[in-house]
């Protein structure tokens, strides 16, 4: 069994499609309606849907509550964490913590996103 697809309810739809296009490598599948539920796809076939925030009260991840991505290798996260940086994206830089090399930054719609490399056991 795989996880399929992840639906994150965010505040503005193009931002974050946007925003994941570019920096995280989705691909755009399908958006329903006039800038409606928008369906990304990553190279490994998560499907990542991004739809409205409910209109009848205030809605929010939990704290804590955040996606990851793995990346092949330190360097790539050195890397992604230096483009974001460059475009006032990214705070902190990425530190080695709980066996793996990572950090974190906010993405549009508020949604806490970690950037990792994990190298595989025995390495």
């Amino acid at each position: 069994m795989r996880l399929n697809h992840l639906d994150l309810p965010v505040p503005d739809i193009a931002e974050a499609r946007a925003f994941f296009e570019r920096w995280l490598g989705f691909r755009h599948l399908q958006t329903l309606g006039d800038n409606g539920l928008s369906i990304l796809v990553d190279g490994a076939g998560l499907v990542l849907v991004l739809s409205r925030l409910q209109r009848g009260g205030a809605q929010g991840f939990p704290e804590g509550f955040h996606i990851g991505f793995h990346l092949a290798d330190e360097v790539a996260v050195t890397a992604l964490h230096a483009a974001l940086a460059a475009e006032g994206l990214a705070g902190d830089p990425p530190v080695h913590q709980r066996g793996a090399f990572a950090f974190y930054f906010i993405a549009p719609g508020k949604i806490l996103v970690e950037i990792t490399h994990r190298p595989p056991p025995g390495d």
